[in-house]
């Protein structure tokens, strides 16, 4: 997990925990950051299917691997 992603889950524990924010608040915060993971997975995966051969080898997968991954629906894990 990324160093902003942790600090992400803390922040919504903390709220959620603490009742720093009302409910829909605090929901509408979580919705946002769904959001965001699925438009981050979504343009990688993009990113990932155009990347040549030689590049798919540098950071150690197949051109099937990255494939399969790039046809992965955005909010698949």
């Amino acid at each position: 997990m990324t160093r902003s992603a942790l600090s992400n889950t803390n922040a919504l524990i903390y709220l959620r925990e603490n009742n720093a924010l009302p409910i829909v608040s605090v929901k509408a915060v979580e919705f946002a950051v769904t959001i965001s993971k699925w438009t981050t997975r979504h343009l990688t995966r993009k990113a990932l299917g155009q990347l040549t051969d030689t590049q798919l080898r540098d950071v150690g997968l197949t051109p099937t691997q990255a494939d399969q991954e790039a046809a992965r629906m955005f909010w698949q894990i």
